[in-house]
């Protein structure tokens, strides 16, 4: 069983940065693409931002060229730059493989103030 460990929220002013982290425990992490998905109240959860095992990247189009997603296969750790945050970014963000299905962990809360 993998374990998802988020961190790295909080609340900023628009336009700032945060930097998310997310710590798997167990399983051949570097095999898996991985994923960063966020769930605004109210609102489904959604996956903006993917990374395969060989590092190429995907970004839904309400994050590109403001997210980076990225990995460090040796810490089995998968990060989350956001630079130029808006309102509409608030949402607990989440970890999990993208074609796997693990046990999401307890997420992490990005709150944008305008």
């Amino acid at each position: 069983q993998v374990l998802l460990v988020e961190s790295g929220g909080g609340l900023v002013q628009a336009g700032g940065s945060l930097r998310l982290s997310c710590a798997a425990s167990g399983g051949f992490f570097r095999i898996y693409a991985m994923g960063w998905y966020r769930q605004a109240p109210g609102k489904q959860r959604e996956l903006v931002a993917t990374i395969s095992s060989g590092g190429s990247t995907n970004y839904a189009d309400s994050v590109k060229d403001r997210f980076t997603i990225s990995r460090d296969n040796a810490k089995n750790t998968v990060y989350l730059q956001m630079n130029s945050l808006k309102p509409e970014d608030t949402a607990v963000y989440y970890c999990n493989a993208v074609y796997v299905s693990w046990s999401w962990g307890q997420g992490t809360q990005v709150t944008v103030s305008s």
